[in-house]
């Protein structure tokens, strides 16, 4: 809000697009221009601060997750460090199977993940901080990004880890027979 000359006092707001002008984001501006949130975040950080002891336990769910998974699934890998990160994401890498497929598999439980944040979905460009926490580019490839939040329970986590194993393993069969189809086909067009 602002005055104007003369006395009336106009709300104004400005839409901003963020997410690749996916999402609009409103920002309140006052008479100087500046962006106003200070209501709102005195308001996030009271929020946040009742929230402290779910920040512990959906990391402890996180932890469990890639506990339960890389003892699940072979040939799989937590990218990043363990500690100093944030509570709610993980970030693991599954051999022998493009992500982009295993995004799908778990689409179709009704399991949402991604290859990516969500700054940089629609994107088929590997993860900018894949590549600058200096992952070979196979790597990044195969990377799938798991979020958890506070509504997250170890059910679900539980359900992630019961179907991993099925999934996985059926689009490594898949890789492998187009991977040897393909080999076949190479040495046929060498001899024919």
């Amino acid at each position: 809000m602002f005055q104007q000359p003369g006395g009336a006092v106009v709300a104004y707001a400005q839409v901003a697009l963020n997410q690749r002008d996916r999402r609009a984001a409103v920002l309140q501006h006052d008479a100087d221009g500046l962006v106003v949130h200070r209501v709102g975040l005195g308001v996030a950080a009271a929020r946040a601060r009742t929230r402290l002891a779910d920040i512990d336990r959906v990391a402890a769910l996180r932890d469990a997750l890639e506990r339960d998974l890389l003892a699940a699934v072979p040939g799989t890998h937590v990218n990043g460090r363990r500690d100093a990160r944030v509570a709610n994401t993980s970030n693991i890498g599954f051999e022998g199977i493009e992500a982009e497929s295993l995004v799908i598999a778990f689409d179709l439980e009704g399991i949402a993940v991604s290859t990516g944040s969500a700054c940089s979905s629609g994107t088929l460009e590997p993860s900018h901080v894949l590549k600058a926490m200096g992952l070979d580019p196979h790597d990044t490839q195969n990377a799938i990004r798991f979020s958890l939040g506070f509504s997250t329970t170890a059910e679900d986590v539980a359900r992630v880890v019961a179907l991993a194993p099925g999934l996985v393993e059926r689009l490594r069969a898949v890789t492998a027979g187009a991977t040897s189809r393909g080999r076949d086909a190479a040495l046929a067009s060498r001899e024919g």
